[in-house]
């Protein structure tokens, strides 16, 4: 046997050693497939944008609720209804404005405020935009389409181990009267975090 076939032989997939972690665990009364599920079952069907944009269409519609939202984000949502994991310990809402773009990013990893406007993008994750988006931030988002007059002030905010940040969009006006299940139709995740308006 050559020194290449037994690299070959012994190099496994992501797939078969996460199998291999998950089956250790499993032996050892973890239950870890139990939890791999459940984190699977979660990230499909509860952790997702339309969270978010049920709290943006509310916040639209509703000026109580938005004072509340923009005072104290994690106690706005949870009055929703929607779950924050116990370590995001601030959720800081941002208010656009025509004069003030609000962009969220992490710069150390991926973190975002997933159980209200989903699990982070592949591009979101990406050392590039981590990195231009806090040096560059009008060069970044007029390459991913968002091309802002000079005039307005663009503000980065890097999320840190307990706080998470959701960018309010601006309401388009021609929505005005709209009720909120139809608002909700149109926010997107790109514009709670901030590289897209609405």
């Amino acid at each position: 046997m050559s020194h290449s076939d037994f690299a070959v032989r012994r190099t496994a997939s992501i797939e078969q050693r996460v199998d291999a972690v998950q089956a250790a665990l499993d032996a050892r009364g973890f239950q870890a497939t139990e939890a791999v599920a459940e984190l699977g079952h979660l990230a499909q069907e509860e952790w997702l944008p339309r969270n978010g944009a049920r709290v943006v269409a509310k916040a639209w519609t509703d000026p109580a609720f938005r004072q509340r939202l923009l005072a104290d984000g994690r106690s706005a949502v949870i009055e929703m209804g929607l779950a924050m994991p116990k370590h995001h310990r601030h959720l800081v809402v941002l208010e656009n404005t025509p004069k003030v773009q609000n962009v969220i990013c992490c710069t150390l990893c991926s973190c975002t405020a997933f159980t209200i406007i989903g699990l982070p993008p592949d591009w979101y994750k990406d050392l590039e935009y981590r990195a231009r988006v806090v040096r560059e931030s009008r060069t970044v988002l007029r390459e991913m389409g968002l091309d802002l007059p000079a005039d307005v002030e663009i503000r980065v905010w890097d999320t840190t181990a307990d706080t998470r940040y959701m960018v309010l969009p601006e309401q388009p006006p021609d929505t005005i009267g709209w009720p909120e299940d139809k608002l909700a139709g149109i926010v997107t995740r790109d514009s709670m975090i901030g590289v897209a308006r609405l």
